[in-house]
């Protein structure tokens, strides 16, 4: 079973920053890719930002140049450093990995709690 634990998240005035983390765990299996989702009142989840196992990412256009999502696979950890941001980045965040059992290599994917990020004007 793999478990995920986010930080990070908070209240923070529009142009501020946040950096989100999301520590994986879990016997028997390996981390591929890793990122981040997002969820406003009312509107669906949607994709941040992912990183793959050798550094491959990839952005939604909203956070371009303001986020920077990078991973530490020593530590099974991803992060989100988010800048410069804005009201409409208020969310609840959730992070998302995809393990594969090293002894299958059956892939499934694991969804984190969630992390408030509020953004005031």
């Amino acid at each position: 079973q793999v478990q995920l634990v986010e930080s990070g998240g908070g209240l923070v005035q529009a142009g501020g920053s946040l950096r989100l983390s999301c520590a994986a765990s879990g016997n028997a299996f390996s981390f591929n890719r890793m990122g981040w989702y997002r969820q406003a009142p009312g509107k669906q989840r949607e994709s941040v930002a992912s990183v793959s196992y050798d550094g491959n990412t990839n952005y939604a256009d909203s956070v371009k140049g303001r986020f920077i999502i990078s991973r530490d696979n020593a530590k099974n950890t991803v992060y989100l450093q988010m800048n410069s941001l804005k009201p409409e980045d208020t969310a609840l965040y959730y992070c998302k990995v995809i393990a594969a059992s090293t002894t299958t290599g059956r892939q499934y994917q694991y969804w984190g709690q969630g992390t408030q990020v509020t953004v005031s004007s």
